[in-house]
């Protein structure tokens, strides 16, 4: 009798298991169809495109890598990326533990300031740069007015007006982990240095930098990969001496028509991408390992 009374109450108590498969099915498969229409069915796009236009084969990305032109272009992509992360990184850095120091009240209306500038359209900021950056703009004005300098500097169509826009967009988004690396940190540690004997110089190099490494990393890394990726700025404040990737293919579709070579480029681009987020992935999950270690 125990055991026919065991045998009925068995399946009531799987029927939960199965309930919850199915729950956890139907709330994963918007998402996993959102992925599939909007990311995965655009790459296989992108990717036939380039193999099969204008005839099946690789020949798209071998124009793409044996010509010196392209792999200047290829070459200026990751130099300005470069750039712009260390600027950025150098500016960054300080404000990020000025804003972790200083009062509340200072801190928020720094981020209300930072917060707004990304709010605000991408394209008027790039055309607002423009205007201060031009010969008779207002910095060269200033600077003028000031004795600094003599004659007007040249300060777009270069590098040096695709540096400045690019760091100015892209300092939120290296401050904001960066400050929440900064604000986890306990201040008793460099108390603890300081009465070691250790310099302030010693304190900040050998005892802050290492405990705002993941924020250093995954901030330097996000600014890097956007960079890789921009066209506005580029396009606006660079010239055709600093041409990067983004613009190489927009000209690629729109004025050359020439879809299955702007395929392989933005494919190759989309590769490099997705190499440095893995690369992030794993340093995020070597992290928690590596200082539990300790």
């Amino acid at each position: 009798m125990a055991n026919a009374m065991s045998t009925v109450a068995e399946p009531p108590a799987s029927l939960p298991k199965v309930s919850t498969g199915l729950r956890t099915a139907r709330l994963v498969l918007p998402a996993l169809l959102l992925l599939i229409v909007f990311f995965l069915l655009p790459v296989l796009s992108l990717l036939l495109r380039s193999v099969l236009d204008p005839a099946p084969g690789v020949q798209n990305y071998a124009q793409l890598f044996g010509s010196t032109t392209y792999l200047r272009v290829f070459g200026n992509t990751f130099f300005v990326a470069s750039v712009v992360t260390a600027v950025t990184l150098a500016i960054g850095f300080p404000t990020a533990w000025l804003l972790a120091i200083a009062p509340r009240w200072v801190s928020k209306l720094v981020f209300a300031i930072l917060l707004l500038s990304m709010w605000t359209n991408l394209l008027a900021r790039t055309f607002a740069w423009m205007v201060l950056l031009q010969q008779t703009g207002p910095i060269n004005r200033l600077l003028m007015w000031l004795g600094v300098i003599h004659e007007p500097l040249i300060l777009v169509n270069n590098l040096t007006g695709v540096t400045i826009g690019m760091t100015y967009i892209m300092l939120p988004f290296l401050v904001m982990p960066l400050h929440a690396t900064l604000r986890a940190i306990d201040p008793t540690t460099l108390r603890a240095a300081a009465i070691c004997g250790a310099s302030r110089w010693q304190a900040f190099w050998r005892v802050l930098v290492p405990l705002a490494m993941p924020g250093i990393a995954s901030g330097a890394l996000m600014v890097f990969v956007m960079a890789l990726g921009y066209f506005v700025t580029p396009a606006l404040l660079g010239g055709p001496e600093y041409m990067m990737l983004a613009e190489l293919i927009a000209q690629l579709v729109q004025q050359l028509l020439n879809w299955g070579l702007a395929g392989a480029a933005a494919f190759v681009l989309l590769l490099v991408t997705l190499s440095l987020y893995v690369v992030q992935l794993r340093f995020s999950g070597r992290a928690p390992g590596a200082s539990g270690a300790h």
